[in-house]
């Protein structure tokens, strides 16, 4: 067995991004990857603009200021418009986003003016230089760097592209993602079982997680346990997708079909991780597309995912690999030594005395899929150490943004 962080490095070695790209609108590109560097040809604001509504003056008109101060409005300027230059010694009313017209450098905000009348405003404060303007370029410089490439773009990087006039962008092509499982017991759900049987809920989660990060699943169904079948499903899997991903059979059993199976067909990089959930791991290559065996059991499955398969798929991706988000929080419980590195299924929650701590879920099987419905997060606890009540340990949020 290697310890998890060596694995980890090892599988992102071993893994090279050679996706095609496509343009895509941005109505589309929610999630995608950009392929690209992007940068803005103009400056935002363009031009000086007005941060608030109210009358927009020249500073120098403020010297010897008192509260009685009254300029005549030489004009209106909204958004929009293009204003003409700033009259000496007269104010001119202005909204919010406004052109700041030359001869002008500081905005006097509404609440402290009085302006009954439209030709003439008095002023309860003294203006300043640039008051409530903000300059051309204060958001975006011409030239500068909006998007990076292996981005994975979100509502507000779209946002950033609408604003410098981009309809759409070069993004990767979604990875596609070959996912089966093996075992004669599943049965499909919607099916009646049959004795000894169980329902597969491990590839629905598979496919809904690649697909929660972007991804294009392709549904392989459930293989029979028989070394035939599992050479068979590999092989097709590998024809039809960029990366292999498999669930159960990575054991050492009779009907553990996939370590064999991977060493015949292609190379078997990887075999058993020391972590907890989750030792038995399978990693290899089939006719050059990264594979990984999952174990069987569901929460093994998804902590493995989780900590293998979704940096293993970044970087197939061409997405920028980021380090997990990790929070140190104060324990609420006990626990004895683990052997191996352990993932604890974990909630935040309130103790007595109103701090914030973490409690464990009461059964830590493999096979209670219940707890992580019930969990917020995951709680690293390292090899050959215990964990008292009280003291600060590594917290790892289960929420999108693992993904």
């Amino acid at each position: 067995m290697i310890k998890l962080a060596q694995a980890q490095v090892n599988l992102l070695a071993s893994v090279s991004s050679k996706q095609q790209t496509e343009m895509v609108s941005l109505a589309d590109a929610l999630g995608r990857v950009a392929a690209i560097d992007v940068f803005s040809d103009i400056q935002i604001p363009p031009t000086d603009n007005s941060a608030m509504d109210g009358f927009v003056v020249n500073s120098l008109d403020f010297k010897g200021f008192n509260k009685s101060l009254t300029l005549p409005v030489s004009q209106r300027i909204a958004a929009g418009s293009q204003p003409l230059p700033l009259e000496a010694g007269t104010a001119a009313r202005i909204f919010t986003g406004a052109v700041i017209p030359q001869g002008a450098d500081a905005v006097v905000i509404q609440e402290n003016c009085e302006f009954d009348c439209a030709d003439k405003v008095q002023f309860n404060v003294q203006a300043k230089q640039s008051d409530n303007i903000r300059p051309a370029g204060q958001d975006i410089t011409t030239g500068a760097k909006v998007v990076t490439q292996g981005q994975r773009l979100n509502p507000v990087d779209l946002s950033l592209l609408a604003s410098i006039g981009h309809a759409s962008v070069t993004v990767y092509k979604s990875l596609r993602v070959a996912i089966f499982s093996t075992g004669d017991e599943l049965a499909e759900p919607g099916e009646p079982l049959k004795e000894g049987q169980i329902y597969n809920s491990n590839r629905p989660l598979l496919m809904a997680l690649c697909r929660q990060m972007g991804f294009e699943p392709v549904d392989c169904g459930v293989v029979e346990d028989t070394l035939s079948a599992t050479k068979t499903a590999l092989l097709n899997a590998a024809k039809n997708a960029d990366v292999i991903i498999s669930s159960g059979g990575v054991s050492v059993g009779e009907e553990d079909h996939v370590k064999p199976a991977v060493q015949a067909l292609g190379s078997l990089d990887l075999w058993k991780v020391q972590m907890k959930p989750g030792k038995p791991v399978a990693f290899g290559h089939i006719e050059g597309k990264p594979f990984l065996g999952l174990p069987g059991n569901p929460v093994s499955s998804f902590v493995v995912f989780q900590l293998l398969g979704v940096p293993l798929l970044r970087a197939a991706q061409g997405q920028l690999m980021q380090e997990p988000i990790v929070y140190s929080i104060k324990s609420g419980f006990d626990k004895t030594v683990s052997s191996r590195e352990e993932y604890i299924r974990v909630r935040l929650e309130r103790n007595k005395a109103g701090e914030l701590v973490v409690q464990r879920f009461a059964n830590l099987s493999s096979g209670v899929m219940s707890s992580l419905s019930w969990a917020d997060g995951l709680v690293r606890q390292s090899c050959d150490q215990a964990i008292s009540e009280g003291e600060m340990i590594d917290y790892l949020p289960l929420t999108d943004a693992m993904l």
